[in-house]
Order: structure tokens, then C-alpha cells, then sequence
């Protein structure tokens, strides 16, 4: 029975090798489906268009107020709205713009301030401008809402 078991032993080396190898066809079919659903995926969300929340109307508006407006194209106009209306001014920088803007707070300081950013203004010149006015102690800054 020895005889027989180290023929057939001998036999199966001699005839076939093993394969160590990966099937590699299934993870390749995983990742093209995988592929396929991210390059799907951003088609439908466009990151562009932003759904921005709507505010309620204040319950009374100021009467008075300094109102900072910001334009798409970069330029800053400042003024006084309400009953002591002021033209607004078109300030060439943000620096010109905080230094009037200090100069009203001073002149009318218990006027709230109000920034109206356009919907294709920098998101980041709105807030820079926010922080400005909180830096130069005016506590009622808000934003203008449609």
C-alpha cells in the first residue's frame, strides 16, 4: 500500500503545477462600477448654485442705518439710509471703506450697520466687512436680505 501511495504521489507532482495566482477579472469589475458611479455622481449636485436660507423681515426695521454695499465686480459704495439719508459713496478699497465707515460709526453711533452683498459678491469680502465693523465696536451689524 506504501507502493501505491508514493506512485500516485509521484505522478500528481510530475503532471500539474499549482497556480498561486489572483483572480484579478472581479475587483477589476467592482472599481469600473465604482468609476461609473462617482463620475455619475457630481453631474447631479452642481456646486455652483447655492440655496441660500430666507430671512424673516426684522419686526421693525431702523429707521436710520449705515448701509455698506458690495458689488460683484469688487467695488464698495457706503452710506447713510433712512430718514437722514446720505448719497452713498463708491470707495476705491476696503481700507477706504473702513476708514469712512469708522467716520460714520462716530458721527451717527447709534446707527446699526447694514452689509448688503450682491448674490455674485465674494462670500469672504461680506465677512471680512462684518468682522471690520464688530472690530471697531459697532455690536448691531446685519445683512441685507431680499
Amino acid at each position: 500500500m506504501a507502493s501505491s501511495f508514493s506512485s500516485s504521489m509521484r505522478g500528481s507532482r510530475g503532471g500539474r503545477k499549482l497556480k498561486s495566482e489572483i483572480n484579478v477579472v472581479p475587483y477589476i469589475d467592482v472599481m469600473l462600477c465604482l468609476l461609473i458611479i462617482f463620475m455619475v455622481m457630481p453631474t447631479s449636485n452642481n456646486p455652483q448654485s447655492i440655496d441660500l436660507p430666507h430671512a424673516e423681515k426684522a419686526s421693525r426695521p431702523p429707521d436710520a442705518y449705515i448701509q455698506v454695499q458690495v458689488k460683484p465686480n469688487g467695488s464698495l459704495m457706503i452710506g447713510i439710509a433712512g430718514k437722514s439719508a446720505e448719497a452713498p459713496e463708491t470707495e476705491p478699497n476696503r481700507d477706504a471703506l473702513v476708514r469712512k465707515l469708522r467716520t460714520l460709526h462716530e458721527k451717527y453711533p447709534e446707527y446699526p450697520v447694514l452689509i448688503a452683498g450682491d448674490k455674485e459678491s465674494k462670500y469672504d469680502d461680506v465677512i471680512q466687512l462684518i468682522s471690520e465693523a464688530k472690530k471697531m465696536g459697532i455690536n448691531r451689524v446685519g445683512l441685507a436680505t431680499k
